[in-house]
């Protein structure tokens, strides 16, 4: 039986992932701050933005477990407004829960997939990590990170069987949208901020299911290997064969005509 830690894992895609990780036959843990648990998976208290806390949360695994061989980093959350509005607080918040929290984890687990022969890590990125979105542009810079580190990682770790990969969402039906962090929206930005939110958030609201979501990811995650950064949904996928072969100046227009008219 595998063994899977999911972050974030109390709602939404984390939730979803987790239970179908479940339901594949894996021992699954989820790390959240909130108990949550979907049914058949263990909750563990954890913010994972503590340092200390996850490594305990991780050697918890082990001493319940005995091993580790699936890690997916779901935890995350947004942010939207004019960036010459966003105070440095919450642009540090989104990096700190978004990039840092996931480093923390992999950090915690690495020792423990090496001692175990290999394993798996899974990475929540976006489609903004790669089409950055204005008015979501500290949730594009912590994506895009996300995406880097991914790619610097998977070489460091292969020679140790394990492999990491970011999944790329677009728009999810799920908690994100109402857990989004707003900067205020008047000021010389207003109206195009409140244009730009009001269309991320329809895309939301009729993106695809959380259970969808989740059920990719875990697909993801319980293979041996895979593609370093996979697009989740057909448009999602074409929008990143787009962003890699358009020049960037044509898909940035695109994109800034969607979300900064």
């Amino acid at each position: 039986m595998k063994v899977a830690i999911v972050t974030g894992g109390s709602g939404g895609i984390g939730r979803c992932t987790a239970a179908e990780l479940a339901a594949a036959g894996c021992r699954v843990f989820e790390f959240s701050r909130h108990l949550k648990p979907a049914e058949g998976v263990e909750h563990i208290d954890c913010d994972v933005t503590d340092e200390s806390a996850v490594a305990a949360a991780v050697d918890e695994v082990i001493s319940r477990a005995g091993k580790l061989d699936i890690l997916v980093c779901n935890a995350g959350f947004g942010i939207s407004g004019a960036a010459e509005f966003t105070s440095s607080a919450d642009a540090h918040a989104q990096l700190e829960l978004n990039l840092f929290g996931m480093d923390n984890t992999v950090r915690a687990a690495l020792k423990h997939m090496r001692a175990g022969g290999g394993g798996r890590i899974v990475c929540m990125s976006s489609i903004a990590g790669i089409l950055p979105i204005p008015f979501q542009l500290w949730y594009s810079v912590s994506k895009a990170a996300i995406d880097a580190y991914v790619l610097a990682l998977q070489n460091e770790v292969r020679p140790f069987n394990i492999s990491v990969c970011a999944v790329l969402p677009g728009d999810i039906h799920s908690g994100f949208t109402g857990a989004r962090r707003k900067t205020a929206e008047a000021g010389p930005y207003g109206e195009r901020v409140a244009r730009s939110v009001a269309k991320m958030e329809h895309d939301e609201e009729t993106g695809m299911s959380p259970e969808a979501a989740g059920a990719y990811i875990a697909k993801m995650a319980l293979r041996r290997s895979s593609a370093p950064l996979k697009a989740l949904g057909l448009p999602y996928k074409a929008a990143a064969v787009a962003a890699k072969f358009l020049p960037r100046r044509v898909s940035n227009y695109i994109v800034g005509r969607m979300y900064a008219k």
